[in-house]
């Protein structure tokens, strides 16, 4: 048994879900492009961004429960960047200290919630990062390339950005209507000038590539050509049950063709495409696999 729910109202924008699993035997859990608070079998921990299949493996009678953060959201709730947490398994008392280790013990006792847990924290953390959460919105819309989506910041809908692409190691996001540099008779910039350098440097999406990927990674767990795959490959599990066979899979889920999925298939689940999407789930009984545990 696997299920999820949407998430209580405080938590709306930073998880996606809350969920609960009590198979038997163990389950081969593929990434997804979130972090999960996890609960259960004796364990409180944070399950990290994963780049690989991995098997969670708990007692038989043993149930889980957790919450799925939104992607890019869950590093400013636990308090540490994402990719420090990358494909692993991270008790809560090892993040949190003390604290941790107390709230762990009211987590295994029942008396607070995941998602109460999490909602504890939300006093404290900021707003998310408009340039990383747009470029995170574009690569889920779809985008066949991570260089089409960050073009995409710059679609009609935020006018004041666009991307210069003359000086590629420094390109960044600059006003699209910007003026030329002008002088004034005594040799100073015109004030329109000075005005338009300070709004870029308060625009969230005046931002090199370089720096927005490293923003990415610090608040995904990963960069975003890592993350465009692993959505992408969510997408194809959607449509699974509803796609006649694998080329047409591959197709609706924006794969160049049906050898680009299979790849993936076998780097993100360690299965075939066959193999894989005959399962009902993303969750899956893999007894006997090889997968390392949790």
């Amino acid at each position: 048994m696997y299920e999820e729910a949407p998430p209580p109202g405080p938590l709306a924008g930073v998880a996606r879900c809350v969920w609960r699993s009590a198979t038997a035997g163990p389950k081969r859990i593929v990434p997804d492009g979130c972090l999960d608070l996890v609960v259960g079998d004796g364990a409180v921990f944070v399950a990290g961004p994963d780049t690989s299949a991995w098997s969670s493996v708990t007692r038989p009678e043993a149930e889980l429960r957790g919450v799925r953060f939104t992607p890019g959201r869950a590093a400013a709730v636990l308090g540490v960047a994402a990719d420090e947490l990358r494909d692993r398994r991270v008790p809560l008392a090892e993040l949190w200290g003390r604290s941790g280790e107390e709230l762990a013990e009211r987590l295994l006792a029942g008396e607070i919630s995941p998602a109460r847990a999490v909602a504890t924290r939300l006093g404290e953390v900021p707003e998310p990062d408009p340039a990383v959460a747009a470029l995170i919105e574009q690569l889920d819309a779809g985008a066949a390339r991570v260089s089409d989506a960050v073009a995409m910041l710059a679609a009609p809908e935020r006018p004041k950005a666009t991307l210069v692409a003359s000086d590629a190691p420094k390109a960044a996001l600059v006003a699209s209507d910007a003026p030329k540099a002008t002088l004034g008779r005594s040799g100073r910039r015109d004030a329109r000038e000075v005005d338009l350098a300070a709004a870029r440097v308060e625009d969230p999406f005046a931002i090199s590539e370089r720096r927005l990927r490293r923003r990415f990674v610090q608040a995904v767990g990963y960069g975003p050509a890592t993350y465009l795959r692993v959505t992408r490959f969510q997408r194809a599990v959607a449509l699974a049950p509803h796609s006649p066979g694998l080329a047409a899979l591959a197709a609706a889920a924006g794969y160049a063709d049906q050898a680009h999925l299979s790849r993936d298939c076998r780097a993100l689940t360690g299965l075939t495409p066959r193999a894989y999407f005959a399962r009902p789930s993303t969750v899956d009984s893999t007894e006997g696999d090889r997968l390392r545990s949790a």
